[in-house]
């Protein structure tokens, strides 16, 4: 398709873009490759083409949200009896306002408002959580390289593409080197695709496109730019969603199981109403139509009201609400779903540079043949700025060691093979862009005021990139003051580099390379190592025209995979030290995990001293542990492997594959893990783990996109917080599930053993008429006032037990265990039996004898259930920790609890709504007794709670 887009000139292009040159294309969309587009073109073509994304399913309306609230099977059985109680009331007359009618009506619509409230807001949080994840792309914008929102991105933009780079837009190369694309999101090609700028004649499909980058595509390997051909609907992956007509979304174990648990409760007590209804009909008999639509109105409002029809809805709000507090603490999590996985983590295993430390690389030491020596201090400040003091001498050697030589070539030569730069802000502050690694070369050759010689002498022409696999890189560059004469230069691993040196540079002269320099060099690593250092070497060669030549491509090009061919013979110059300290929090962090029981392992590339020096710094490792290498590892078999990860705690040298047996080990020895990775190869690795965490700062996007959370300050201790608060969501969503299933019962239980003991409480011989302990609507009223509020303001609860003093939550265990369902049926008991024994006294008869009304007894039962429940709410914060801990910690729940007495009073005392409610005034005494047996809900509770912290539950 994009073979023939649509393009922000007059017309479009007149032959496919893979058989146009890379000259054409830039041509056409009126742009130089070097400067790209300037501020107000963009704006220009942003505004003809518009924003550069899928187009999402229509958006569901507001109304259409809200006519769905009435979508439940339950809301279905109250308007039917909605219907029946207004057809009866007309058939008897139509006298008066059918007063039942209307308040069920009510109750429906306030439901319906309720619920889409909830879903709202539930809704926004998602949607501003995942503009926190946003793609971002990497442009030339007014000659400088930028990023910017890949939504941002139109026509005629210049991409510039490096490893683990999500492609933003279909784009037609105009050079790369080494690049390789993953396309098997587009074409199914499982293999990544080599890539490079060259015309193709000829008609060719959609895989085949070798000169042209993809939408929705990840770069693997290598670097790259390319003119941007078409965004949003217009690229291939926009034709594609234009097929698609929907897409299930697939249900979390959580809501699988709060399903099932709404569906069992459904039937349940769908056949208690029946029992009830049935037991009523025998108990008062039906003499009219009109009582027997009040006794079909009971037995519904009373299957409504046992479910809690609304928990769905306030699931989704409490999880969202509590990943938005997530994402202020620079925790990403991209789907409410990891919420429920995160509290459950047994072993996080960390990336150690920028993660477990600072980020803030300083190149603080060469080693050289004929010497060494301390390198003042450069570094980044928080935010990631580059901290430049001028005039200080970065190549002060040791006296007895004079080092100039080998110092500038080892920064200048550590400067070219990279690719970070190094810039000033607006307002006056240094950044970089890059890597940090790199940036350190960089950073340390402008200090020693080398860098504008060195860009002037040095024209780079070609790179062969670094990958997780090679631990090294190269490019060719042109020497200007020797005529042009091609040099490669190399950085990486000093272990992997030295197998493609065979001389040394000492001084000004050029030796060979014996196996005394290459022990001196182990050494010199080693040594650094020890001291916490990050090792990387230089090397170069000169190349003679004819070599490079031969090494070119038919179209001229020089291809990366054609320079490692010229990484051979190559002169050893000495290695760099760079620091990069622990994070001072990281420690602090560490500690809290290894409380609650997680189990903190770190896992990086680097040289096994510099990653155990780091870990025993931040009590990940024991004096005395030793750090599994890579090489070590693969020579392990599944069984060996699994039992190594038991004990292990750092692992060092490692390759994305060997992350990928790490986490498959710890996963077969039963743990749920953690796992934070930023390389387009750790993306395999962040998919295999239950909780992959990116590094927002660092990370790539092909990582972010595979991550379950991304860190925006890429910091271990937002990992351990994360899971803190992981813990607290599940925590809450377990107090407001007990607080709803337990008030539930209690409704349901009140009901069922009203009628059955109907004789015994006094409740039968009042005249003609069914007479049941509570009226329909003010069932549904308890429903109403008790549910919702409570229930939300518990799942914003702040943390009240010590969530990291215990271990782990198994992924197998229940939501609703056999102890919670346990208290859950004793409360709805208590509930049950106070609400009644509050009938009970207010009747002549029965266990207690009483001088009112039917209405006055109904009254007061009516009054102590709500009260129950609101007493209710303060018992279930916790499942063993007294209500009076931390008691007033929670404003909004003691709102909600002013909110359903204030109500109350209001039904019971305000003439119309007495009138709606079938309620009379209670008097102060009445008012006392109802506080009282609701009260005891909360002492039994205390009691039944005593009993657990004795028995140590």
């Amino acid at each position: 398709m994009t073979d023939h887009p649509g393009t922000p000139t007059a017309t479009a292009h007149p032959v496919p873009w893979t058989r146009a040159t890379a000259a054409e294309a830039l041509a056409h969309f009126g742009v130089d490759g070097q400067v790209g587009l300037n501020s107000a073109e963009v704006l220009r073509r942003r505004a003809e083409h518009g924003a550069n994304e899928l187009e999402a399913s229509a958006a569901e309306s507001s109304w259409r949200r809200f006519l769905r609230q009435f979508a439940d099977p339950l809301i279905h059985l109250l308007a039917a009896a909605v219907v029946i109680s207004v057809v009866a009331w007309f058939f008897e007359g139509a006298h008066g306002a059918p007063v039942d009618a209307i308040v069920i009506a009510v109750i429906i619509v306030f439901n319906a408002v309720l619920g889409y409230v909830q879903e709202a807001r539930a809704a926004d949080a998602v949607a501003a959580l995942q503009g926190m994840a946003a793609v971002m792309a990497t442009v030339v914008r007014d000659g400088r390289t930028v990023q910017v929102p890949a939504v941002d991105v139109v026509p005629g933009d210049v991409l510039a593409l490096a490893e683990g780079d999500s492609v933003a837009a279909d784009a037609r190369l105009i050079a790369s080197s080494s690049l390789h694309i993953a396309e098997a999101a587009l074409t199914g090609e499982s293999a990544p695709v080599g890539k490079g700028p060259a015309p193709i004649p000829g008609e060719v499909s959609l895989g085949d496109r070798a000169n042209m980058v993809h939408k929705g595509t990840a770069v693997t390997q290598g670097v790259g730019t390319a003119v941007v051909t078409a965004t949003g609907m217009e690229t291939e992956m926009g034709h594609i969603a234009r097929l698609l007509s929907s897409t299930e979304k697939k249900a979390t174990p959580l809501t699988r199981e709060i399903d099932a648990l709404g569906r069992t409760l459904g039937i349940a007590v769908i056949g208690i109403a029946v029992v009830v209804m049935a037991a009523i009909a025998m108990t008062s008999g039906i003499h009219s139509v009109r009582e027997a639509v009040d006794v079909l109105i009971v037995g519904v409002s009373l299957a409504v009201a046992a479910v809690p029809e609304g928990l769905p809805a306030i699931l989704s709000v409490v999880l969202s609400l509590g990943v938005t507090a997530m994402s202020r603490r620079n925790a990403i999590v991209k789907n409410l779903s990891s919420v429920e996985t995160l509290g459950s983590a047994s072993v996080i295993c960390s990336d150690k540079t920028g993660t477990l430390t600072r980020n803030e690389m300083t190149l603080q030491a060469v080693r050289a043949p004929s010497g060494q020596a301390r390198l003042s201090g450069v570094g980044y400040a928080p935010e990631g700025r580059v901290l430049l003091d001028d005039g200080v001498d970065l190549l002060a050697a040791d006296a007895a060691h004079p080092l100039r030589e080998e110092g500038v070539a080892l920064l200048c030569g550590g400067s070219l093979a990279s690719n970070a730069e190094v810039r000033r802000d607006d307002d006056g502050a240094w950044s970089v862009l890059g890597d940090p690694t790199e940036a350190a070369f960089v950073v340390a050759e402008r200090k020693a005021g080398l860098e504008e010689a060195r860009a002037a002498r040095f024209t780079r022409v070609a790179e062969a990139p670094f990958t997780s696999e090679r631990k090294m890189m190269s490019v060719v560059v042109t020497d200007g003051e020797r005529d042009g004469a091609p040099l490669l230069v190399a950085k990486g691993a000093p272990d992997v580099l030295l197998q493609h040196c065979t001389r040394v540079r000492r001084g000004d002269e050029v030796l060979a390379l014996g196996e005394p320099d290459r022990a001196s060099a182990a050494r010199d690593v080693q040594e650094l190592s020890d001291q916490a250092l990050r090792t990387l070497a230089v090397a170069y060669r000169g190349l003679e025209p004819a070599e490079l030549e031969a090494a070119r491509a038919a179209d001229g090009t020089l291809d990366g995979e054609a320079l490692r061919g010229l990484e051979k013979e190559l002169v050893f110059v000495g290695t760099a030290g760079i620091i990069d300290p622990a994070r001072a929090e990281a420690a602090d962090a560490v500690a809290t995990a290894r409380g609650a029981g997680i189990r903190v392992v770190m896992i990086t590339g680097d040289h096994p001293a510099t990653a155990l020096r780091i870990a025993q710094e931040l009590g990940i490792a024991e004096p005395g542990h030793r750090a599994l290498s890579g090489p070590e590892l693969e020579a392990m078999d599944a069984e060996q492997l699994r039992a190594a990860v038991r004990g292990v705690a750092v692992y060092a040298r490692v390759s994305p594959e060997h992350k990928l047996r790490i986490i498959g080990a710890l996963q077969a020895d039963g743990a749920i893990v953690s796992m934070t990775g930023d390389g387009v190869n750790d993306a395999p690795a962040l998919k295999k783990a239950d909780i992959g965490v990116a590094m927002g700062i660092t990370g790539t996007e092909v990582s972010k996109e595979a991550a379950d959370m991304i860190l925006a300050d890429d910091d271990f201790a937002t990992i351990v917080a994360a899971v803190r608060q992981g813990r607290v969501i599940f925590e809450n969503i377990k107090k407001f599930l007990r607080y709803l299933l337990s008030s539930n019962t209690g409704e349901v239980l009140t009901m069922f053993f009203g009628v059955m003991l109907a004789g015994f409480l006094g409740l039968t011989g009042h005249g003609s008429g069914v007479v049941v302990p509570l009226l329909a609507t003010q069932i549904l009223w308890v429903n109403l006032v008790t549910d919702s509020a409570p229930a939300l303001a518990m799942g914003i609860d702040a943390e009240g037990d010590d969530v990291m003093a215990r271990p782990p939550r198994r992924a197998t265990d229940r939501v609703i265990d056999r102890r919670m369902w346990g208290g859950i049926l004793t409360i709805g008991a208590v509930m049950a039996a106070v609400t009644l024994l509050a009938l009970d006294s207010q009747l002549p008869g029965g266990l207690l004898a009483g001088s009112g009304t039917v209405v006055d007894a109904q009254t007061c039962a009516f009054t102590t259930l709500v009260l129950a429940q609101l007493f209710n709410a303060l018992n279930s914060r916790s499942e063993t920790t007294s209500a009076f801990h931390r008691m007033f910690h929670n404003r909004w729940l003691w709102a909600a609890i002013a909110f359903g007495v204030l109500s109350q009073v209001l039904v019971v005392h305000v003439p119309f709504l007495q009138t709606a409610f079938g309620t009379t005034a209670l008097d102060a005494g009445q008012w006392l007794m109802c506080l009282g047996l609701a009260s005891v809900v909360l002492w039994f509770d205390e009691l039944r709670k005593l009993v657990l912290r004795a028995r140590g539950a």
